[in-house]
């Protein structure tokens, strides 16, 4: 199964490189990015990857990062908020201010993620990330190829209609490197501050900003996508 899964990914990866040739990876160092990643890095695509550093990551991820230098001979561009951003937040609600609501805790991610993405994605054509329809509630209606209309170009997202089980037998198959966390029943990684283990029944980012609704589960990332004319 995962053989067949993987030529389809690259087949869908190719594709879209011939269609939109400047294009990244946005990942989050999570298991689904990590398999893309792999292929990316096996295949010698000529795919940029990058991700966020927030600032407030736990120590496993920027391990992660360093694992994945070993492994593939290649550093992951890293994109940090900007210092004045971090400073206003951090002046108007607290280091931990994100708890008291959700309009503070968007304000957070908006300084620390959704900034720092619009600058990664200045000049790309297209972006890929790792999003799967079974994830969240949030994400089930995924699209593998969307116009996303707030960067002003394509969105890919080649691992929609993977299961959780999918991702983890090519993990296993090709030996990808992944975050300690996962072993600790962490299914979804972000911040430190925002980030649990899940429950058995949980849904995988159920661990994410724990004390919100489950429809409200989304940094802002990938929000922007929601209006965009579908391809």
């Amino acid at each position: 199964m995962s053989i067949s899964r993987i030529d389809q990914l690259e087949q869908n990866l190719r594709a879209w490189l011939l269609r939109t040739p400047v294009l990244s990876l946005a990942s989050s160092l999570g298991a689904e990015d990590m398999v893309i990643t792999d292929l990316i890095c096996r295949k010698n695509l000529p795919i940029r990857i990058f991700t966020l550093d927030t600032g407030r990551l736990p120590e496993p991820t920027y391990r992660l990062l360093d694992r994945i230098f070993e492994h593939y001979g290649r550093r992951i561009e890293v994109f940090w908020p900007a210092q004045e951003d971090v400073e206003e937040l951090v002046k108007e609600q607290g280091v931990n201010g994100f708890y008291h609501s959700l309009a503070a805790r968007r304000a957070c991610c908006g300084a620390r993620k959704v900034k720092p993405l619009a600058r990664a994605l200045s000049g790309q054509q297209g972006w890929i990330t790792g999003l799967r329809r079974d994830q969240s509630p949030t994400r089930s209606d995924l699209v593998a190829e969307i116009r996303d209309e707030g960067h002003g170009l394509m969105k890919y997202s080649p691992l929609l209609d993977w299961s959780q089980e999918e991702v983890w037998a090519v993990v296993k198959e090709y030996r990808v490197p992944y975050n300690a966390l996962h072993d600790q029943q962490y299914a979804s990684i972000g911040c430190a501050p925002c980030t649990r283990a899940i429950q058995p029944g949980e849904d995988e980012r159920a661990g994410r900003w724990w004390w919100e609704s489950s429809h409200s589960k989304e940094c802002g990332l990938h929000v922007v996508s929601e209006t965009a004319t579908q391809e």
